[in-house]
């Protein structure tokens, strides 16, 4: 019953309003005293508010005396309010001032704190409909495991670069073999892509020198170099994992002439 009360009141009936419009459903006809006890509210408040309900002809009175009110029937308030709702909703489309899509950039937002990035990154799991770009370490993913489990089997392309070893057994995986990031950040982090729209990055827990804080946006030049960064990984792993003795040859072990040309000065 709460939650039909605060749905009532999403589509602009007050709190009392919403209990009185409830009690009457409940017993119809009734009189103000009869309704004040179905919906446990002060009998002076619920003559005020039957006044307002009859004004708003969600309440009809009788011409009898005691007064008695009938409530109008659900279908009728909601087809009332769904064509309110059309109406405003047509009208802002046509009158809001119109922003041309070469004029506006989308932002650019820091998230902090571990609840709330990780609230975040279900709701962009949640809302993708086409394909998920994924490079995250096993702690987050063990958090948010059922939610791309669930993302994959309505369809969605799920790509995943594992940071650590884990065990992952849908979309296609790929083990990352040596972390060098992590010799610079000491923490653990995360990349997302999704839909080639909508992309978060950054730190997902505390450690001695940084705080859980992510950039999230719908920038779709950010969002291309979230998803590229993961890309070039899942290219390099399949590399390696397809040519090991090449690699170790002109790099040596762990990519170690590599990682000197490109990381020393």
């Amino acid at each position: 019953m709460d939650e039909i009360v605060e749905k009532l009141k999403e589509i602009g009936l007050n709190e009392y309003q919403s209990k009185v419009y409830l009690a009457m459903l409940k017993k119809y006809p009734a009189t103000g005293y009869e309704i004040s006890k179905l919906a446990n509210i002060p009998q002076s408040r619920a003559y005020d508010t039957l006044k307002v309900l009859e004004s708003m002809h969600i309440a009809i009175a009788s011409n009898t005396k005691p007064v008695t009110y009938t409530p109008i029937k659900p279908k009728e308030l909601t087809k009332r309010y769904k064509r309110k709702i059309d109406t405003t909703i047509n009208f802002l489309e046509k009158k809001l001032p119109n922003i041309k899509e070469e004029e506006y950039t989308e932002p650019i937002l820091n998230i902090t704190g571990r609840v709330k990035i990780l609230d975040k990154i279900i709701e962009i799991i949640k809302s993708a409909e086409k394909n998920i770009y994924i490079s995250l370490f096993e702690e987050d993913f063990k958090y948010l495991e059922q939610h791309l489990l669930e993302a994959y089997h309505r369809g969605l392309d799920i790509k995943i670069v594992k940071y650590d070893n884990f065990v992952c057994n849908f979309g296609t995986v790929f083990e990352h073999s040596g972390i060098m990031m992590l010799e610079h950040y000491r923490s653990k982090f995360i990349f997302l892509a999704a839909d080639d729209n909508e992309g978060l990055f950054g730190i997902t827990n505390p450690s001695k020198n940084y705080n859980p804080d992510v950039i999230w946006t719908k920038n779709p030049e950010i969002v291309f170099l979230i998803k590229a960064f993961s890309v070039h990984d899942m290219y390099m792993i399949d590399i390696e994992d397809n040519f090991p003795e090449q690699l170790r040859y002109f790099y040596g072990a762990g990519l170690k002439k590599l990682r000197d040309k490109v990381l020393k000065v």
